[in-house]
C-alpha cells in the first residue's frame, strides 16, 4: 500500500495526544432508545458537542501540527461544506496564522458565520463541495497558500482516527463502530486505527443514498465520481471520495450502508425527543443505519459527527418528521352548509383526543347544499395508531374523511 508507513499506531498515538489540546472530552452516551429498538447495546459518540460542533477540528489541528513554520506562515486554505471549515479556522487561530475557506453557496448560514467568527476569510463558490474545492486549488496556486484537504490527506485522516482511540479506551469490548462517510477521511482514520487496536471490531461506513460515492468506488475497485449528489445531509454531499485514503479504507472498512433522506428526518426527531441533542443530518447517518444492521446483543458505537444545523433547516426537518411519523396530518371533509356542523366535527375529533391546530373553510366547492362546504383540518396526533382512530371516528359519523398531502 502506498505510504503505508504514514498511518501507523505511533502516528495515531501522537495525534491522540496532540488533539487533546483542542478538543472536548466526548464520552460515550448509552442510548436506551436505540438499544431497545434494535436489541443491541447502542452507545453514541457525541462529536456534535465538540468544540466547533463537529469532529473535524481533530484532523485539521493534527495536520497543522505536522506543517513546517514556513508552510503555516504562507496561510492555510481549504474547501468545506462547513465543519472542516470551522476546524481549520479554529486550528489556524490557535497557531495565529491566516486561513481562507471556500464554501459552497448552499452552506447553512450558521456554518458560514461561525467560520468567519473564528477569524477565517470565507469565499462562497459553487453549488457543492467539489466545485468549492476546485476554487480552493485555484486560489492556493495563485497565492501560494498551504492546502489542508478536508479528507484526502493521511495526516487529516489520522487526526480523525483519534475518535476510535477514545471509543476503544472507553468501551474495549465494542463490536461495531458506525461512522458517516462523505469524502472518507473520518471512516479511513477510524477503521484503520480500530483494526490496528482490535482486528475483530467491525467498522461500518454510512452514506446518504443520494451521495454514495464511496459505495460506488468500492464496487468499482477504484475511486469514481458520481455525476451528481442529492441529499439533505450537506456535510456528506460529496461526488468523489479521496484518492490517497481509498486504499486504507477499502482494506479496513467492513461494509457500507446507505440511508435515504427520510430516515434522517425521523432520526432527527428521535434524537431530540430521546436525547435532547441537536445532530445535523450527516451526523445522524450512523443511528439511521442501525435498523439495517442484522445483529443482536452487540455493543455498537455510533459516531454523531456534527451538530451544526441552521434554524431554517431544523424547522423544516421537524415539520417533515412530524408529518412522516403521523404526528401531524391534514384531513378534508365535506359538510352540509348549515349552522352547528363545524361544532359537530370538532366534537367528534375531541372525543378521540385529536388536537386541531389549523382549519381552512371553503364554502364554494359545490352547489349541493347538503355537501357544500369543504373543511380542511390539520390535526396533531400521538402517531399512526391514533391517526387511524381519528379517521375511523370521522367515518362513523359519515364525514368520509380524505387525507390531504400538504405541508403544515
Amino acid at each position: 500500500m502506498a505510504d503505508e508507513k504514514k498511518m501507523t499506531l505511533d502516528k495515531f498515538e501522537e495525534a491522540y495526544e496532540d488533539v487533546k489540546k483542542v478538543t472536548l472530552e466526548t464520552k460515550l452516551i448509552y442510548s436506551d432508545y436505540w438499544s431497545n429498538t434494535t436489541g443491541n447495546k447502542v452507545y453514541l459518540k457525541p462529536e456534535n458537542l465538540q468544540r466547533t460542533g463537529a469532529y473535524k477540528v481533530r484532523g485539521a489541528y493534527y495536520k497543522i501540527t505536522t506543517l513546517s513554520d514556513e508552510e503555516r506562515k504562507k496561510g492555510l486554505i481549504t474547501a468545506s461544506a462547513g465543519n472542516h471549515a470551522q476546524g481549520v479556522a479554529y486550528a489556524a487561530k490557535c497557531y495565529g496564522v491566516k486561513a481562507t475557506i471556500v464554501m459552497p453557496t448552499s452552506t447553512p448560514l450558521i456554518k458560514v458565520n461561525r467560520t468567519k467568527a473564528l477569524g477565517a476569510e470565507v469565499v462562497l463558490y459553487g453549488n457543492v463541495y467539489d466545485e468549492a474545492y476546485e476554487k480552493a486549488v485555484e486560489l492556493s496556486q495563485e497565492y501560494g497558500y498551504t492546502m489542508v484537504h478536508p479528507f484526502d490527506d493521511l495526516d487529516v485522516a489520522t487526526g480523525q482516527g483519534t475518535i476510535a482511540m477514545e471509543i476503544i479506551k472507553e468501551l474495549p469490548t465494542v463490536d461495531y463502530i458506525l461512522v458517516p462517510i462523505g469524502g472518507g477521511g473520518l471512516a479511513t482514520g477510524v477503521s484503520t486505527l480500530a483494526k490496528l487496536l482490535n482486528p475483530k471490531v467491525k467498522v461500518i461506513g454510512v452514506e446518504p443514498a443520494g451521495a454514495n460515492c464511496m459505495q460506488e468506488s468500492l464496487k468499482a475497485g477504484h475511486v469514481v465520481a458520481l455525476p451528481s449528489v442529492n441529499t439533505i445531509a450537506d456535510g456528506t454531499a460529496v461526488k468523489k471520495p479521496g484518492e490517497k485514503i481509498f486504499p486504507y479504507l477499502s482494506e479496513n472498512i467492513d461494509e457500507i450502508i446507505t440511508v435515504p433522506d427520510e430516515d434522517l428526518v425521523v432520526s432527527f426527531l428521535d434524537m431530540v425527543e430521546n436525547h435532547k441533542m441537536v445532530v445535523e443530518n450527516s451526523g445522524l447517518l450512523s443511528v439511521a443505519a442501525l435498523k439495517q444492521l442484522d445483529c443482536k446483543d452487540k455493543k455498537i458505537a455510533c459516531v454523531l459527527s456534527g451538530g451544526n444545523m441552521d434554524i431554517i433547516t431544523m424547522s423544516s426537518v421537524v415539520q417533515q418528521g412530524l408529518i412522516m411519523r403521523d404526528r401531524i396530518f391534514t384531513v378534508s371533509v365535506l359538510l352540509p352548509d348549515k349552522p352547528g356542523e363545524l361544532s359537530r366535527v370538532a366534537g367528534v375529533i375531541a372525543e378521540v383526543s385529536g388536537n386541531v391546530i389549523k382549519l381552512e373553510h371553503n364554502q364554494f366547492v359545490s352547489i349541493n347544499r347538503n355537501a357544500a362546504v369543504e373543511l380542511r383540518i390539520t390535526l396533531e396526533a400521538f402517531g399512526s395508531e391514533h391517526k387511524e382512530q381519528i379517521m375511523e371516528a370521522l367515518n362513523r359519523e359519515g364525514y368520509k374523511p380524505r387525507i390531504v398531502r400538504t405541508n403544515i
